[in-house]
């Protein structure tokens, strides 16, 4: 081995890799994935069930479920351009949760049922809320390491 095999990346100038799946990041790939299931699991059963009933509820619970999907996916594989996947799919997620939420505050009537982003995820104690914002954090402090 020569001496530049023991030099950190950064004293050579290259970018030193960052996993956006270690630390709190771990946290968010969890908080995805439960989110993931749940709203996948909940969006299924409901359109399988009762589709007639509430579909707008349903398919925005299913698109969620899609959004937590990719999300996760990302954040394990980790590299430059999942960050910016996921960061951009995390500032998709904020506006859908602040649509939703505001739509279901201010009309109730047009939701039959409740999607995973109602009432800004009170059903969910407002994780729908802080995971994108959370997520949004972690992957732009991500950049810079």
């Amino acid at each position: 081995m020569t001496e530049t095999d023991h030099t950190p990346s950064a004293a050579t100038g290259e970018k030193q890799s960052f996993d956006l799946g270690t630390g709190p990041g771990r946290v968010l790939v969890w908080f995805y994935g439960v989110f993931t299931v749940a709203a996948a699991s909940r969006s299924i059963v409901q359109m399988i069930l009762d589709f007639g009933k509430a579909p707008l509820a349903y398919v925005l619970s299913a698109v969620a479920a899609l959004v937590y999907g990719f999300i996760t996916y990302s954040l394990v594989r980790g590299g430059e351009k999942a960050r910016r996947t996921a960061l951009v799919c995390c500032a998709a997620e904020l506006l859908g949760v602040l649509v939703v939420g505001t739509w279901t505050m201010a009309e109730p009537s047009a939701f039959a049922d409740a999607t995973v982003w109602s009432d800004f995820g009170m059903g969910y104690l407002f994780i729908p809320v802080i995971l994108p914002v959370t997520g949004m954090m972690w992957l732009r402090r991500a950049r810079t390491a």
